[in-house]
């Protein structure tokens, strides 16, 4: 089955990217807004327990903290993908990194730009002009991150939530 680790944002941050995903993502119904902390991997049963012990153990040394999203941007000319910028952090680079050592497959295709993806697979010309208005907007959010998903695909490509780890909590 296909897995990938994510953090969702607070209701208030996922509306303001859902304004935009409802008209510019075709992913919108596939997945609410978030950052992605590890790609799509595959895993198997014994794999998976693996995986969640591990998370278990990450979300217990791991402190709650705040995240600044202050701009979009975009990842054009690779593709033309435009997101709302997250301010890089020790704590949130951190996180990346320990998901991608240690028992986790080593599956990073591109260099961590810490992000919520508004728009995508838009055209040449769509993306011009929907990059052009929104780089414009003065954006100053705010949000903590208090824990993070373990998610798994569905047959319909959609994905859903396996497992929640919450910062600093002990599991027995």
């Amino acid at each position: 089955m296909k897995y990938g680790i994510v953090i969702f944002p607070t209701k208030a941050v996922q509306d303001e990217a859902n304004s935009y995903r409802k008209r510019y993502d075709p992913h919108y119904a596939l997945i609410p807004p978030h950052i992605t902390l590890k790609e799509a991997f595959e895993a198997d049963g014994d794999q998976l327990e693996e995986v969640v012990t591990e998370l278990k153990h990450i979300a217990n040394e791991t402190e709650p903290f705040k995240i600044n999203i202050n701009k979009v941007s975009t990842f054009a000319p690779v593709t033309n993908t435009i997101y709302f910028k997250i301010e890089p952090i020790k704590e949130l680079n951190d996180l990346y990194k320990k998901m991608h050592s240690g028992t986790f497959s080593e599956n990073q295709e591109y260099a961590f730009v810490p992000h919520i993806t508004i728009a995508q697979k838009l055209s040449h010309d769509e993306y011009s002009d929907i990059f052009g208005s929104m780089k414009m907007k003065d954006i100053q959010i705010e949000d903590t991150v208090d824990r993070f998903q373990l998610m798994y695909q569905l047959d319909n490509g959609s994905w859903t939530v396996h497992d929640s780890f919450v910062f600093g909590k002990e599991f027995v």
